[in-house]
């Protein structure tokens, strides 16, 4: 498992926008997509996201992204991005 601790619950699509959307779950694949896309800008979550495929294609079996004082929850499932394969 690969923890990446940051300034936000959860990653977002469309974030600061209107329509912004946390996510709870998504796979290496949707991740790739939406990198590709421009969702996840270089000087944010970009650099997160292409570690956790870089981690994930690797072998690796799960991501989480949150920040620190929720990680025991988001350990748990509680809370957090988790991405997986």
């Amino acid at each position: 498992v690969l923890i990446i601790v940051t300034q936000v619950d959860k990653v977002c699509s469309n974030y600061g926008q209107p329509d912004e959307k946390a996510l709870d779950r998504m796979t290496d694949r949707q991740a790739r997509e939406m990198l590709a896309d421009g969702q996840f800008p270089a000087g944010s979550m970009g650099p997160k996201i292409e570690a956790a495929i870089d981690f994930l294609e690797g072998g690796g079996k799960r991501v989480i992204i949150t920040q620190p004082h929720l990680l025991e929850d988001a350990l748990h499932g509680k809370t957090g991005t988790h991405i997986v394969p």
